[in-house]
């Protein structure tokens, strides 16, 4: 785990964008960091910008990106807005040399992300992307013993993140419906699985993605009509690693199902299995089993060093207050971490490769991302 940071030294003042996930996770969170003091708030509707801060004890409200990036007490800028409004957003914050938090899918396009990448190199700045579940206490023990060879040679994965969020078929239109918004769940839970596939078990060599949408029509709030929906709710993945090893993911945002978030790794050595039941908060509650074979799977307890430190109701304040800890050792250290912008561009690369696949019915080779990063990729998508 990082290391504590002296609580002597001064506060990092921190502007919050974002007011939904903001108000829920990222405001708590802030509060919660002993080396990070909120400063200013932003919301498109200054009554609303002012209403936040005054409910929070926030100094300033603003309703535009320049008038939160003119304070001169804002070192670093999160940002936890809708997905369309992630790169303008970003791309100010770090063009005035600020450090940014921000929430996953990291833009609209591998372009956009690879922009941002390379103007964060280029700016000296700290830059993260809220990928919780590296931060997650079974999942770093789940980390470790795969690091330590538990399972040998892996021969199949098993992903299943199956939720209900988006079940009720009442529940209106918003930009989760619009793909031109960032919607989807590709966007909201495949962003995390890429990420986690690519620290667990490396990267990916060829996928083969089919997306549909079971709810076809949402009731527009602001018309009262039906309005169609054109991003998926369910996604069937299949990867193959760069070590050969297949991968098969399925993501529901739309079904009732107990076992809601599990891993499985199985391999010649051993299988490792990670899983939660909590229906109700996508952090707490995971567990790790593990076996070897022909004997039955065995609960394997989480060392109390992983825990987290200080308990909240709503588990993603838990895991978020971790990004924060390791996004302020970058920003002491001046320094890149992990995850970094850099993981934000891959599980965006993934992404707009499977929407390509999906639209192609046909396999795609993933580039490697170093090459992407530094060569012309105009033709990968």
């Amino acid at each position: 785990m990082p290391s504590e940071i002296p609580t002597n030294q001064n506060k990092i003042g921190v502007a919050v964008l974002g007011t939904g996930f903001g108000q829920k996770v990222h405001i708590p969170g802030f509060k919660a960091h002993h080396r990070t003091e909120i400063v200013a708030v932003y919301h498109r509707d200054i009554n609303q910008a002012q209403a936040i801060a005054e409910t929070h004890n926030i100094p300033h409200a603003c309703d535009t990106v320049a008038d939160i990036l003119a304070l001169p007490e804002v070192q670093a800028v999160s940002i936890a807005t809708p997905p369309f409004l992630h790169y303008e957003m970003a791309k100010q914050v770090l063009q005035a040399g600020k450090h940014l938090l921000l929430e996953k899918p990291t833009t609209l396009n591998v372009f956009e992300a690879k922009e941002l990448y390379q103007l964060a190199q280029a700016k000296g700045v700290t830059a993260t992307v809220d990928f919780e579940f590296r931060f997650v206490p079974g999942w770093q023990l789940f980390a470790e013993l795969l690091a330590s060879n538990y399972v040998g040679n892996k021969r199949l994965i098993k992903i299943d993140w199956l939720g209900s969020s988006r079940a009720d078929t009442s529940r209106p239109w918003n930009w989760y419906s619009s793909q031109d918004k960032g919607g989807g769940a590709l966007g909201s839970l495949g962003s995390h699985a890429f990420d986690y596939i690519s620290w667990l078990f490396g990267p990916v060599s060829r996928l083969n993605a089919h997306l549909s949408t079971a709810i076809p029509a949402r009731v527009d709030p602001a018309s009262q009509e039906l309005k169609p929906v054109n991003t998926d709710d369910t996604c069937l993945l299949s990867l193959e690693l760069a070590d050969g090893t297949p991968c098969q993911v399925t993501i529901s945002a739309v079904v009732h199902a107990s076992r809601t978030h599990w891993v499985e790794v199985y391999g010649d050595r051993g299988t490792l299995v990670l899983g939660s039941e909590n229906q109700k908060d996508y952090i707490h509650g995971f567990r790790v089993w593990g076996s070897q074979p022909g004997q039955p799977l065995q609960e394997i307890e989480i060392p109390s060093r992983l825990v987290f430190p200080q308990h909240h109701a709503d588990g993603r304040i838990c895991a978020f207050t971790r990004v924060v800890d390791q996004w302020v050792q970058g920003i002491e250290r001046q320094q890149e971490i992990v995850p970094s912008l850099r993981e934000g561009v891959y599980s965006q690369l993934l992404m707009d490769l499977s929407h390509k696949s999906h639209t192609t019915s046909s396999w795609i080779d993933v580039p490697n991302l170093e090459a992407f990063l530094t060569g012309n990729s105009q033709n990968i998508i």
